[in-house]
């Protein structure tokens, strides 16, 4: 693997990772907000919430420009997560 290829699998495996945990992030964030009684830690958390949004949707809009991510074309997302498997798989052999 060449080192331009190793750069590319480094930022999607960052990428990834940042949109993994913006998700959890927007499904807390969601779920603390139907338990909270005080009107200003829930807008607390709505503003927290609208936050993670907006880097969740930040992240999508880097990984689709950079093929990572194909969340509208499921065959194709399948091949870009079977040749980064099979990049890290060769990696560890």
């Amino acid at each position: 693997m060449d080192g331009q290829q190793s750069n590319q699998m480094t930022d999607q495996a960052i990428a990834t990772e940042c949109l993994l945990s913006a998700k959890s992030a927007i499904i807390g964030y969601a779920a603390a907000i139907t338990e909270t009684a005080t009107p200003e830690l829930k807008q607390t958390l709505q503003d927290h919430l609208n936050r993670a949004i907006y880097t969740h949707e930040q992240l999508s809009n880097y990984m689709i420009e950079n093929g990572y991510y194909h969340p509208h074309d499921v065959n194709e997302q399948i091949k870009v997560d079977l040749k980064a498997t099979q990049t890290v798989l060769g990696m560890t052999q």
